[in-house]
């Protein structure tokens, strides 16, 4: 069970984890749920006195995040509570992804208050330390581990530290990470509020950028609006929505009684490395940018699902410390392209003759069914391949989720993940494969599939023999009817089995 501690008393000082998290946002309990689930000592540093948001804040996952969650057999519970939308925009265009080869195609539209709920409730199920309340305020670097200075004069000892708080991290600053990329060029107000005139609810666009006004269910309303010089400073004020509203709209509709209010830029910036010896970096504090596509929820779980079995092996000490590299070396491109696409979207949404000729014309193109597959699989995220060298076109590439046979009946290839162990899937004559060493961490499974192997962008590929998954569900092997490679695959990515 997840364990809280609001307290902050002295009790705290010099507690020791094998792993630290600072910040409790889903990426932070995303992370700590997979350290739980693979037997980690981990504990979660959360300022905020408990999950619960003021307003809802940012929404929405893509299709690879709701097939992370899938493979940990929770996505139900996102599910449940979401709305699904089977196209996402594109300048002045909707991209259908009814045709993508999942289980999931379609953009989960759920606020950031609930997607923090329901997480907090799994993580309760798991054995995860909770610090709410409290916050990180420094860190110093030795031989064996972290110390993790707390705002109330505590310190944590930490194997690892792992900064998931925030694009104005003060864990990526301690450890001395660049954080180099963009300034900002616009800034826009976000608030929730309650109106005395009920305002026109839509999208618009103009030379700013975009303004949006959505009637919420409890009848507030959630605005978003351009501002039209950069803003970066002082916190924002409600007065200043009033303005805003005005300058776009002719009116500020009676504004009052604001939830939240808050202010966010086009500023983006990537972390020039996620890892500096036992410090890591995941979500917000790796990478910063603009809102549009909904991309940043995503990329901060599916950091943590790529992070967190490799970090749990380090600790464990099934794999050496060098493990921790592929983290950097697979995530970063990932989030390079992923911050190039939200600078086009934002780009797309400023409007004056000239703009207005090139969205169109990009609209256009987009609504062709090649350009159309390949914009919806980079946004939905199932177009990610990390670098595995050369071999069968699965190789670095999310498995698909298959309706398997086994001796024990019919089951989802996801399913198999649900515990975060790798599995090998022998499709061939049963007996084929011998894990030997490695019998006692990888999780072998004889299953026979009959169908065609579809991946997105690629389209059908031959059917390999056998696969070797990792625990965040890509491919590390894939068979041709030998064993050829496969020990190197398993030596290289999940060590020679528990020291102890």
């Amino acid at each position: 069970m997840a364990r809280n501690d609001r307290s902050g008393e002295r009790k705290m000082r010099w507690t020791e984890h094998a792993v630290v998290i600072a910040g409790g946002g889903p990426a932070g309990m995303m992370l700590g749920a997979e350290l739980a689930l693979a037997g980690v000592d981990v504990a979660i540093v959360e300022r905020r006195p408990d999950h619960e948001l003021a307003g809802n804040r940012a929404g929405g996952f893509h299709t690879r995040t709701i097939e992370v969650l899938d493979q940990r057999g929770v996505a139900d519970r996102f599910l449940a509570e979401a709305t699904l939308h089977q196209a996402v925009p594109f300048g002045t265009t909707m991209l259908d992804m009814r045709d993508l080869p999942t289980r999931h195609p379609y953009f989960v539209g759920i606020w950031q208050a609930q997607i923090e709920r329901i997480m907090a409730d799994w993580l309760a199920e798991l054995p995860v330390r909770i610090y709410h309340g409290c916050e990180v305020t420094g860190l110093a670097q030795v031989d064996t581990g972290v110390d993790v200075a707390l705002a109330d004069g505590g310190t944590l000892r930490a194997g690892y530290l792992v900064g998931c708080d925030g694009g104005r991290s003060l864990v990526r600053k301690a450890a001395g990470i660049a954080f180099p990329g963009w300034d900002a060029t616009r800034s826009n107000l976000i608030a929730e509020a309650r109106t005395t005139e009920e305002p026109p609810a839509g999208m618009r666009n103009d030379a700013s950028g975009v303004h949006a006004i959505q009637i919420l269910d409890d009848g507030r309303v959630r605005i978003v609006t351009t501002e039209r010089e950069v803003r970066t400073g002082a916190a924002p004020t409600l007065d200043d929505v009033r303005a805003a509203l005005v300058a776009v709209y002719g009116s500020d509709f009676g504004l009052h009684d604001p939830t939240w209010v808050s202010r966010f830029t086009d500023a983006t910036r990537q972390a020039a490395s996620y890892r500096a010896g036992r410090v890591l970096l995941a979500g917000d504090a790796a990478h910063v940018h603009y809102p549009a596509g909904g991309q940043g929820l995503s990329l901060g779980v599916q950091d943590a699902g790529n992070l967190g079995w490799k970090l749990a092996q380090v600790v464990r000490g099934i794999s050496p410390e060098s493990l921790l590299d592929t983290y950097h070396a697979e995530r970063h491109p990932v989030g390079a392209r992923i911050l190039r696409h939200t600078m086009a979207l934002g780009a797309m949404q400023r409007r004056d003759d000239r703009t207005d000729a090139l969205v169109g014309l990009v609209s256009e193109l987009a609504e062709l069914d090649e350009p159309r597959r390949r914009l919806v699989t980079t946004s939905s995220g199932l177009d990610i391949r990390y670098d595995l060298g050369e071999g069968h076109p699965l190789l670095g590439r999310r498995m698909p989720d298959l309706d398997l046979l086994t001796t024990e009946g019919p089951v989802r290839t996801y399913e198999l993940l649900h515990d975060a162990r790798p599995v090998l899937l022998n499709l061939g004559a049963p007996g084929a494969l011998d894990l030997g060493t490695w019998s006692g961490q990888v999780r072998l499974v004889q299953a026979t599939y009959a169908g065609e192997w579809v991946l997105p962008v690629l389209g059908v590929v031959p059917a390999p023999s056998a696969v070797l998954i990792r625990p965040d569900g890509y491919v590390c092997w894939a068979g041709d009817g030998s064993e050829e490679g496969l020990g190197d695959a398993l030596a290289a990515w999940f060590g020679m089995g528990p020291t102890g």
